[in-house]
């Protein structure tokens, strides 16, 4: 079982916590303003990077609070945990501190 910490309640296993997608997507200012193709990209078009990957994830069973963490989506190691707001770590390999927000 791996552990994945949680920024407030520390270590705990994996089953305790929910997987959110990318981090850092923003919702649209104006949603009804999209156009059908505009806001199909918002809700189901999503990086599917190999190596270093910024996600959100939940601790769903113990705070409930949003996180988000680095992960390496090829070895499933978590190489940075972060508090959503906070900057992206500096991680090797990950592209770029300031991923792309969606609007």
């Amino acid at each position: 079982m791996q552990l994945i910490h949680c920024p407030w309640c520390g270590p705990r296993e994996e089953v305790e916590f929910h997987y959110g997608g990318q981090a850092d997507v923003s919702y649209p200012e104006s949603p009804a303003a999209l156009s059908d193709q505009e806001w199909a990209e918002f809700v189901f078009y999503r990086d599917n990077d190999k190596g270093p990957f910024p996600e959100r994830w939940c601790h769903s069973t113990g705070c409930r609070r949003w996180f988000n963490a680095v992960r390496d989506t090829r070895t499933y190691e978590f190489l940075a945990i972060y508090r959503v707001g906070e900057p992206v770590p500096s991680v090797p390999g990950l592209e770029s501190t300031k991923p792309e927000v969606r609007a």
